[in-house]
């Protein structure tokens, strides 16, 4: 994605550091305006003759002083008005107060609150985020104080994209696209100063139950990193819960099941669950696909019986996964038991994510790893194909596991339109084995994202030169972005992606 205003104008104000700020607005493709409040403030009312598209905030000082200034010539009413129609963007928190206190949205704010910061980010994204902002405007939605929830498109009216157009969507049905598209496991999520902003109100559970603000986590990172394709903001252990099992997501510690599973009676006595239950999962789609520009793909997911399997029986995170081996090991029935109830409801419920606007699914099986192939053969891979055969076909699945590539053959046996894979296993070679006839994703290490945008771009490189350029490659990490990776190389990899990949 290139670093380009596309020579729109941007509007600043005039300060100590007025020509850095238009020295760096040309070099990212824009027209700099920077000029004394009440010329500024004339340029954002005069917007749609194409005076402002962007107005930067590079401090709060600087946000009071234009409203000031507005108030005592008469014109704050329809300096108000003008700023639904252009894209505001704030260098950090404290200027963001200061606009948000106008009773207006800041449409971009930079993870690091750096000048240069706000420029670059703005030069990446703004232009997408100004024509969403005018597209709402269009379609009825008050864009001075709104929310990305309250986007409504009209897909296919005047020229808007429909799913059709998803370069995600085509590349999973291995079609030829004009780039590889990109998401990322973990998209949204504690390396985002947005995202923590939220958390800090709320717990995991209250966020994923509640569907409209999970519905914004899942609508940030496509407005944040222009990504291709967005998926639904939840959790793999919510089914559990219908079943009857006590889910706690501990701090430091992750999610622990309180009553875990470890004998026959426990199986038994199970409820059998009513996927309805899961009722917030399917709201918060419906909400997302409504306000997700057409032509982006929604993602719903769920775990893998034996992921789920295994936290019920271990009751949390595992090394070695002695509990669950030793059922299924020493206690067959048991083991099939669960496993059957687990593919029933799991089919049920990521039928009714597509039901409710998932235009994709993932199965994250991401413990199968520590089995050998005799040990999925047996114990796994009947329960996944059922699993998988039972999804609605109008939706393709990808099917992501970690830790052991000599499990590939098996799992595509098992069923996926598209294998994810983990960094340990070679792109090309994986590819080979599996077959030109099913979809790639993956599989930059995630730790790459520490180093630089120099190092970046040659892994991304690499494993686009191990593509080929055949159809069917989704880019993603081989695993999820971790906590504190820095927001800017998240960035930097999307856009290494699509430059790289233009064809």
């Amino acid at each position: 994605m290139p670093i380009d205003f596309k020579g729109l104008h941007v509007v600043t104000f005039e300060s100590r550091k007025a020509d850095e700020m238009a020295e760096l607005i040309r070099q990212a493709g824009g027209k700099p305006v920077i000029a004394p409040s009440m010329r500024a403030i004339q340029d954002i009312i005069d917007w749609d003759t194409g005076c402002a598209d962007f107005v930067l905030f590079t401090s709060a000082t600087q946000v009071r002083h234009v409203f000031q200034v507005a108030k005592m010539d008469g014109v704050e009413r329809q300096l108000l008005e003008a700023f639904k129609h252009v894209c505001i963007g704030s260098v950090g928190p404290i200027a963001s107060r200061a606009i948000t206190e106008q009773g207006l949205t800041v449409d971009y704010e930079p993870d690091t609150p750096k000048m240069a910061h706000l420029v670059r980010e703005m030069a990446r994204r703004g232009s997408d985020l100004l024509d969403k902002k005018r597209t709402a405007f269009a379609n009825g939605v008050d864009t001075g104080k709104w929310r990305r929830i309250d986007m409504v498109w009209q897909p296919g009216v005047g020229g808007q994209p429909t799913i059709k157009d998803s370069v995600f969507m085509k590349a999973c049905r291995r079609e030829r696209v004009p780039y590889t598209p990109i998401w990322i496991m973990r998209q949204a999520g504690r390396y985002q100063r947005e995202y923590v902003r939220v958390r800090k109100e709320v717990t995991m559970l209250e966020l994923c139950k509640s569907p409209e603000v999970a519905a914004e986590m899942t609508l940030m990172p496509v407005d944040r990193l222009g990504v291709d394709a967005a998926i639904i903001f939840s959790d793999i252990l919510f089914v559990t819960e219908p079943m009857g099992l006590n889910l706690e997501f501990v701090k430091g510690e992750g999610p622990v099941i309180h009553n875990p599973v470890r004998t026959r009676k426990d199986v038994d006595r199970l409820n059998d669950p009513d996927v309805n239950e899961l009722v917030y999962v399917f709201d918060a789609l419906k909400i997302t696909r409504r306000a997700l520009r057409p032509d982006i793909g929604l993602i719903g997911f769920a775990g893998a019986p034996f992921t789920i399997a295994s936290y019920m029986i271990e009751g949390g995170k595992s090394d070695h996964y002695v509990r669950t081996k030793t059922m299924m090991y020493r206690d067959n029935a048991t083991w099939h038991a669960l496993m059957e109830r687990l593919t029933k409801i799991l089919t049920e419920y990521l039928n009714g994510q597509i039901a409710a606007g998932a235009d994709a699914v993932q199965v994250f099986d991401s413990w199968v790893g520590s089995l050998s192939p005799d040990d999925y053969r047996r114990f796994v891979m009947p329960h996944v194909k059922r699993l998988i055969d039972g999804i609605d076909k109008s939706a393709p699945v990808i099917h992501f596991s970690t830790g052991n590539p000599a499990l590939l053959p098996l799992m595509k046996e098992a069923g996926g339109d598209v294998i994810g894979l983990d960094w340990r296993s070679d792109l090309a070679d994986a590819w080979s084995v599996l077959g030109d006839d099913v979809a790639v994703m993956g599989n930059m290490d995630p730790v790459v994202l520490y180093t630089s945008p120099k190092e970046i771009r040659a892994q991304v490189q690499a494993i686009l030169d191990k593509a080929a350029g055949r159809p069917g490659h989704i880019f993603n990490l081989g695993h999820g972005i971790l906590p504190d990776m820095p927001p800017e190389n998240v960035a930097e990899l999307v856009d290494a992606v699509h430059e790289l990949s233009a064809r």
